[in-house]
């Protein structure tokens, strides 16, 4: 499980961002492809927005768009070589503003200022209770009817398969690996699942109203879209939950069609 330490030391130190972060978009096709064909769609009753939060931009490959839909973007990161590249790559940019954190605080944001909190792609390597410590401040950050995106880990539900998985020998594993007849982890938090992210929001004063669970680069439903807002904010409705076993063929699709309809070029 990646600690708040792991992940400032992995992706400040140790990751190469030679390639900005648009290698993780190359199965929908480039990052184009990627937020219109599955992230747009997706936070489209959310956009436009006064003021977004973006949690964890890495090197801004989501920064390059939601700064379209905001009259001033908020950016907060952890690794400060993240932040110092999107203050490069958004520099002429004035209605964007910078942060680094502990990855944990939100301190800097002031209270009932947020519109839309976005994360994407990032805090799928974060324990439960760095979640919960988001969510408890976003209580407060987030304006009445304000509203929050995150992309988080869902492998908590498949704890005992991984740990049979984690037993093969190495070599075997690998073989395994190597075929697609065992999943991969993918750097996931064992102690995040949806129905968890669900009570943190609860237990910050949040109601989680959308959940959709999908399979990442895997079979099994490894991550877990999630929305919520403030728990009196005319957004509330029941939580509405989607196992949705096909996002994988969603994103070949996407990739497809990005050959006919995406820019030509890198928007990095």
């Amino acid at each position: 499980m990646p600690t708040v330490e792991d992940n400032l030391k992995k992706w400040s130190a140790e990751y190469d961002w030679a390639k900005l972060g648009e290698e993780w978009s190359v199965t929908w096709g480039g990052s184009e492809a990627q937020w219109f064909g599955a992230i747009l769609p997706r936070i489209h009753a959310f956009i436009p927005a006064g003021i977004i939060l973006e949690i964890a931009p890495g090197f801004g490959r989501w920064t390059h768009y939601l700064r379209g839909w905001c009259q001033r973007l908020i950016v907060v990161d952890l690794a400060e070589n993240c932040i110092a590249a999107c203050r490069q790559r958004f520099g002429d940019d004035p209605h964007i503003t910078y942060h680094v954190n502990d990855g944990r605080s939100l301190a800097m944001i002031p209270d009932r200022t947020i519109d839309f909190v976005f994360s994407f792609d990032s805090l799928v390597h974060a324990d439960a209770d760095v979640l919960q410590a988001y969510l408890d401040q976003l209580a407060l950050k987030l304006k009445p009817d304000g509203a929050g995106f995150f992309h988080h880990s869902n492998i908590g539900e498949y704890r005992r398969y991984f740990s049979l998985i984690r037993r093969i020998p190495q070599r075997l594993r690998n073989w395994l690996l190597a075929r697609g007849l065992v999943d991969r982890f993918h750097d996931r938090s064992f102690t995040v699942t949806a129905r968890a992210f669900e009570k943190s929001c609860a237990q910050a004063g949040l109601q989680c109203i959308s959940q959709e669970l999908v399979n990442w680069g895997s079979t099994r439903l490894i991550d877990c879209f999630s929305a919520f807002t403030p728990r009196d904010s005319t957004r509330v409705q029941p939580n509405q939950i989607v196992r949705n076993s096909a996002f994988m063929d969603e994103a070949e699709l996407i990739r497809r069609l990005a050959r006919l309809y995406a820019a030509r070029g890198n928007p990095s």
